[in-house]
């Protein structure tokens, strides 16, 4: 299980350099919000942008989402100050950090180093981690880094533009579709041929929710970068959910509200679910291992589907509540 519950159907992201942004964040409707203080804030902007957090986490009001900050890497001397200013200001306020391009485990380790002598200095609860994974050596040591900091790490991002920058990726796009990544079938009797696109980012993806779920930690999908189109941030969004991912990062406030909706069940699969493990309840109590219900057969396997959908359903109903 997660080190934390919590539910992550969507996660804004704020430039910390956004004065305005940064008020509206906390009552735009998202499960989470992370504020930036790295790849969307300018190098002359950063100090100024790591004051403008600290100002929001403590003024503004986050009961309505958990909030993060995106510290910058650890590559950057940024990264210090960043950890040690924000959580000795408004560590209270914090419920996770996000590490971006973690490579490896002692990167995380380190910034669980950092926090603990934090957090014992001035008495805080302890601040959960994130982490990006978003580069080539990240992936490669992904199970390695999905184990470490047992205590804190609760969930795992895939950083799509970084993580193509850094396998050389022949593409420009922030996810989504590659018109060039592509098969043709054989030629029909009048010699055409269908072209079908492939998903580029789906061995990528699949590794990371494997190494999570492993691990007891959250898969969460990162941005798609045509905010204009919304049919293929849905497309992305349910094949996300149907590999087990549990939400997605909206980078504008339009995109909220459709990762709410695709990573909600819907009340028909849900429903279905209730009735799966009502079924193989009689079946127990019969003792029977497998039952026929609408033409399909369930088992034991069903029951574990069934209840991992019906547990959701019921964190959701329980925020909302």
């Amino acid at each position: 299980m997660p080190k934390k519950i919590r539910l992550h159907r969507s996660e804004l992201a704020v430039p910390g350099s956004n004065i305005r942004m940064l008020e509206k964040a906390p009552n735009a409707g998202a499960d989470a919000v992370f504020l930036d203080l790295e790849d969307a804030v300018a190098p002359d902007d950063k100090v100024q942008a790591r004051k403008n957090v600290i100002q929001a986490l403590n003024e503004l009001d986050w009961s309505k989402c958990s909030v993060s900050v995106r510290i910058n890497g650890l590559d950057s001397h940024y990264c210090y100050r960043d950890i040690v200013d924000v959580v000795e200001q408004a560590g209270d306020k914090l419920d996770t950090l996000l590490v971006p391009k973690v490579g490896k485990p002692s990167e995380l380790e380190y910034v669980e180093l950092l926090l603990s002598q934090i957090e014992a200095a001035y008495g805080y609860e302890p601040i959960n981690l994130t982490a990006l994974i978003e580069t080539a050596l990240g992936m490669a040591n992904v199970e390695a880094i999905a184990k470490s900091c047992p205590d804190r790490l609760e969930a795992l991002h895939f950083g799509v533009a970084d993580y193509a920058a850094s396998t050389q990726a022949r593409t420009t796009n922030m996810g989504g579709a590659n018109a060039d990544y592509a098969m043709l079938t054989h030629p029909d009797q009048n010699g055409h041929r269908e072209r079908h696109w492939g998903d580029q980012w789906h061995f990528a993806m699949s590794r990371m929710m494997v190494a999570c779920r492993a691990y007891g930690l959250r898969p969460i999908d990162g941005p798609f970068g045509n905010i204009e189109d919304q049919e293929g941030f849905l497309a992305v969004a349910h094949a996300d959910a149907a590999l087990g991912y549990e939400g997605k990062w909206a980078i504008h406030p339009t995109q909220i509200a459709l990762a709410n909706e695709v990573f909600t069940p819907s009340e028909a699969a849900v429903n279905t679910a209730r009735q799966i493990l009502f079924e193989m309840e009689k079946a127990a109590a019969e003792g029977k291992g497998a039952v026929s219900l609408n033409g399909r057969m369930i088992d034991a396997a069903s029951i574990r589907q069934a209840q991992v959908m019906v547990d959701k359903a019921n964190q959701i109903a329980n925020a909302k509540g």
